[in-house]
Parts: structure tokens; C-alpha cells; sequence
């Protein structure tokens, strides 16, 4: 097969262990940076050129589309979607994945566990806001932030006020989620393929950081997870329409609660941490799905 991964650095880790596992298979791989790519929109023969050299041929695209090209990598993606060529993630799976406030109304519609959330856009409607979310401490994200970046933890009244505030002086648009304090500064990284969770890890802040990002100091290991956690992060994954997905879970006095799904995971700190070879599963994913070109979302996109 000749597959393409949508990467603008063939260094990362990921990158690198897709490219790997790609050609351990006797697959043709080529790394596209989505950015460098231009196209040819029409309704007879759609294109996408890469550096002055046509595309075409492939058989499927993994996209490992970072979140600040979320909108020209997606129509990237898109384009190889029309003419013919099987994603791993969908555009439209990706964007509605990205979008943090619409997919957690996506999974509160379907009765997904998740931390109690609001979203307001008058500095008139937060005292109400935050008394709907059980009050202080509460954590506020910015919805363009990722890795962790413009999330904070405001442990009184008048912190969360002056932060909501603040961030509303700035137009930006944040939502505010209720303090899960249980969870210790944890959380569990779900990593689905093809609705089975086939690897799980435990990422754990930094003394004194309630964030359990590995960027920002966390650490990981290895973790069973009960069968109400590995359903939720299956049903997680399936609503967002994501085949590949690392789905964010707390732990808490009510049961697992989705943070974030994530459409592009990293493979360094779940493969380190389990032993397994998640970029090997993906491609045996592709090679088993790309053939008959089945997608959850063809015609929504």
C-alpha cells in the first residue's frame, strides 16, 4: 500500500514510529507537510500538489494534524477524502474533535460522563455561571488552548472572577469546568483504535501542577482500567467519529469523566509506558480497513 502521513516534522517521535511501522509492513511512505500542499478544486478531477509534484495514488493518510493548522490541515485531509483516499481520521471527525466546547455538548447529548461545564460570554453572567458549575475551585480553559497551555485552576470565588474576566477583556472564548479534587492531579489516557481501547496509561502532574500533561512535567504509567472506563472512552471516541483517538479520563466519586478526545495522540508517552507497539496497530488498522474505503462520516464532510 502507499501511504501518506500528514506531518510537518518527520523528527517527531510519532512521525518517526509511523514511518517504521509503515515500512517494517512493505508499505511506500511519504511524510506531507499539509502546509506546503496547494489544490486543485474541481468537480472532474480533484488534486493536491506537494512541493510542485502531483499526489496521487495513495491508499490512505494518516493525519497528525497539529491544533494550530486545525483548519488548513483539515481541508488538506478533506481534499484527499474526495478524491478517493482513506483517512484514519476524518476531516470532519478532527474538526468536531478540536472544537472543545462542541464536542463536550456532543457527549453530554449522549450521556457521557464528564466534568459539569459552562460557557458564557458576558463578565454580567459569571457569578451565576460559577454557581452553576458548584462554585470554587473551578478550572478555566481557554477552547484554542492545547497541551495544557491557557488552562487554569482558580481556587476561590474571586480568583475564578478575576481570571474569567480577564480572559473576557481579551475576547477570548473559555469555558469553566468543575474541580474534580479526587483525581490527585491524574489522569487516565485512553489510547482507542477501531473502538477497542487496545493501551492505557496513568499521567500524573507535577508536584504542586494540577495539569497531567507530559509537556508540562507530567509523568506516565502503566494502569489497568475498569470496563465502565473502557467503555466510556470507546463510546467517547465513537461519537466524536474518531478511529484512532486518546481519550482523556478523570477519576471520580461518580465514575469516569471525559476530559478531551483527542484526535492526533502522541505515541511516545503511551508506547514508553506500555510496551506496546501502538504505531504497529494502527497501520494493521489500515491495512485491515483501508481496502474496502468503509468511513464513519463519508458525505457529511
Amino acid at each position: 500500500m502507499k501511504i501518506g502521513i500528514l506531518s510537518r516534522n518527520a523528527n517527531l517521535y510519532s512521525t518517526r514510529r509511523l514511518i517504521e511501522s509503515c515500512e517494517s509492513r512493505g508499505h511506500e511512505v511519504k511524510v506531507i507537510d499539509a502546509l506546503r500542499c496547494y489544490m486543485n478544486i474541481n468537480s472532474e478531477k480533484p488534486q493536491i500538489h506537494f512541493k510542485g509534484e502531483e499526489l496521487s495514488d495513495f491508499d490512505a493518510i494518516i493525519p497528525r494534524i497539529g491544533a494550530s493548522v486545525t483548519f488548513y490541515g483539515t481541508a488538506v485531509l478533506r481534499q484527499f477524502e474526495m478524491m478517493g483516499v482513506y483517512p484514519v481520521n476524518e476531516s470532519v471527525a478532527i474538526t468536531r474533535s478540536r472544537d472543545k466546547l462542541r464536542s463536550m455538548q456532543l457527549l453530554s447529548r449522549k450521556g457521557i460522563g464528564m466534568p459539569i461545564t459552562g460557557f458564557a460570554s458576558k463578565p454580567d453572567d459569571i457569578k451565576d455561571l460559577l454557581q452553576m458549575v458548584g462554585g470554587a475551585p473551578v478550572v478555566i480553559k481557554l477552547l484554542e488552548g492545547t497541551q495544557g497551555i491557557g488552562v487554569v485552576l482558580a481556587e476561590t470565588k474571586k480568583a475564578a472572577e478575576s481570571v474569567v474576566e480577564a480572559f473576557m477583556g481579551l475576547k477570548a472564548n473559555i469555558m469553566v469546568q468543575e474541580f474534580i479534587k479526587e483525581a490527585g492531579g491524574a489522569d487516565i489516557r485512553c489510547f482507542v483504535i477501531g473502538e477497542k481501547v487496545i493501551a492505557a496509561m496513568k499521567r500524573q502532574g507535577a508536584k504542586g501542577e494540577f495539569r497531567s500533561n507530559l509537556h508540562r512535567g507530567g509523568s506516565a504509567s502503566l494502569v489497568k482500567i475498569t470496563p465502565q472506563e473502557r467503555r466510556t472512552a470507546v463510546a467517547a471516541a465513537k461519537i466524536m467519529g474518531l478511529n484512532v483517538a486518546g481519550v482523556d479520563l478523570l477519576r471520580s466519586e461518580r465514575g469516569p469523566l471525559v476530559m478531551e478526545v483527542n484526535s492526533s495522540p502522541g505515541l511516545e508517552g503511551i508506547e514508553t509506558s506500555t510496551g506496546k507497539d501502538v504505531a504497529g496497530m494502527i497501520v494493521e488498522f489500515i491495512e485491515k480497513n483501508a481496502p474496502s474505503k468503509r468511513t464513519r462520516t463519508r458525505g457529511q464532510g
